[in-house]
């Protein structure tokens, strides 16, 4: 048995404990772990979060060794990537032990019963700390669960942790995941590297399996980015598809589209398996639709119509990425209805319309966001997001009036495919001190659409670093993309494990 840590400082039942700029002192006392086993055989923290639920179901593997393994594998790798910056094992570990009693009396179980989990710093974890990255909620403790936490909990899952957040997941400031609570977050392939944002601290976990999965959320590509960076799997669903209750920022506004949430796995059959879980309406954010999800498993691929394209002309690619693109086509080919290259050319338009948008109240709606949570020093990559211009209505409500035609003609496009296949960046994950700029990426302009996406990981650079294949779907079509990220899975291996492990 491991031993769990108790937090004697916070007195609040030891269900938070908290690292700082890297430090994890929940470590303590965890014993570093050369292989990681749950209990026999094939299965350990490196399974599906599907296969391990079976598992636990069946009564072959217990949810409380698990947990004991997982809460091991952060003690051994956060450190290094400071993905992990609050943990509440007590609580966990009198759940797992629940769980494992409930199946031992027969009783029924959910489909994540016992499995351990992460969550983005940005969602409300009742009874652990939540700080969205922000000062002014440094020892914040919500009451209420998150609606995507509350079902994920409710289906069994035992909440482990929270992963680390730029403020308000907006003020990474083009250093990925990084904070003036707990600092920065870096990639298990290779520390000198960026995991991405502003999910990169589950990005980061997951990768390194200290976590059978996380959510995310993606304003402009924080979920898709970090599953790029750190070679696992992500989608950023249809927008209204997944209540947004109880996030850092929340639904609402005039930027309320944007923002959606999703899982961050190692394995495609994990994001169907959470899709289900946390998707429908909680008759509290008003934005979400109650559409059927569709399975995977039933779609004909044989009958899809599928774009690519692996240059935007924004970003130029990497050689790699554009041979994953070929490659991927390579495969998809003989198995869909056709495949055609062509290139919506939305990018375009998207960088500077959505930047216009979005700054247009001259940063107003992230001061109101910095004077509720009683924040007096924001981050430096927040305060770039605040310039006090703000634009007049009319010209605001044209700036509207200009998206919506925008959306209209994307869809009109569309209309003519299934699937778009594309890089979800023009190049791995870059070195944390490279500066150099970007040019723009490959995911913004699907948060405009409202479109689901996915990356899985289908190549890696010269440097080892992976690279992520990009995969979209028509509105609450998320069963099509999710079928095409399992051929692409099945082809190119999906998650690899980082040479850290």
């Amino acid at each position: 048995m491991y031993p769990i840590q108790k937090d004697k400082a916070s007195g609040r039942r030891g269900f938070v404990q908290k690292s700082a700029l890297g430090a994890v002192a929940f470590g303590i006392g965890f014993p570093r772990i050369a292989k990681a086993t749950s209990k026999k055989g094939e299965l350990s923290i490196e399974s599906s979060a599907t296969n391990l639920a079976r598992a636990i179901k069946s009564g072959y593997l217990s949810s409380a060794e698990l947990l004991q393994d997982y809460l091991a594998r952060i003690a051994e790798v956060n450190p290094a990537i400071n993905a992990v910056v609050a943990t509440c094992p007590e609580r966990a570990l009198e759940e797992a032990k629940k769980a494992d009693a409930s199946i031992a009396a027969a009783r029924q179980a959910g489909p994540l019963h016992g499995v351990p989990f992460t969550i983005k710093d940005s969602l409300d974890t009742q009874g652990v700390v939540t700080t969205a990255g922000t000062l002014g909620y440094t020892t914040r403790i919500p009451n209420h669960d998150a609606t995507v936490v509350a079902r994920l909990r409710a289906a069994g899952a035992i909440l482990i942790g929270k992963t680390n957040t730029p403020e308000f997941t907006l003020g990474g400031g083009g250093k990925g995941t990084i904070n003036l609570i707990y600092g920065q977050t870096f990639n298990p392939h290779n520390t000198a590297h960026s995991p991405s944002g502003s999910s990169g601290g589950a990005g980061a976990i997951v990768a390194a399996c200290g976590s059978a999965f996380d959510i995310g959320s993606d304003f402009g590509g924080s979920i898709r980015g970090p599953a790029h960076a750190n070679g696992i799997c992500g989608i950023k669903p249809t927008t209204g598809r997944v209540p947004r209750t109880g996030h850092w920022p929340g639904y609402g506004g005039a930027f309320d589209a944007y923002q959606q949430l999703g899982p961050l796995t190692r394995y495609v059959e994990d994001l169907s398996t959470i899709m289900e879980i946390i998707s429908g309406p909680d008759f509290r954010d008003a934005g979400v639709i109650p559409a059927v999800l569709g399975d995977p498993i039933s779609v004909p691929l044989n009958e899809l119509r599928i774009a690519y394209y692996d240059n935007n002309e924004l970003s130029t690619p990497t050689d790699e990425t554009r041979q994953m693109i070929a490659d991927a086509i390579e495969v998809l080919e003989p198995k869909v209805a056709s495949i055609i290259e062509d290139y919506h050319g939305g990018d375009h338009v998207v960088y500077p319309l959505r930047d216009q948008i979005t700054e247009a109240d001259g940063g107003a709606w992230l001061e109101r966001l910095l004077e509720k949570a009683g924040t007096s020093k924001p981050s430096a990559g927040l305060m770039r997001r605040i310039n006090g211009e703000p634009i007049p209505t009319p010209d605001f409500t044209a700036l509207l009036e200009k998206q919506d035609a925008f959306r209209s003609k994307m869809a009109s496009w569309f209309s003519q495919y299934d699937i778009i296949i594309c890089p979800a960046n023009a190049s791995p994950s870059r070195r944390l001190d490279d500066t150099s700029s970007t040019g723009g990426g490959y995911t913004r302009v699907y948060n405009l659409t409202g479109w689901p996406a996915a990356v899985v990981r289908a190549s890696e650079a010269p440097n080892g670093m992976p690279i992520g294949l990009q995969i979209v779907g028509r509105p609450f079509k998320e069963d099509h993309v999710l079928a095409v990220a399992k051929e692409i899975e099945k082809a190119f291996g999906g998650w690899k494990k980082p040479d850290m492990l």
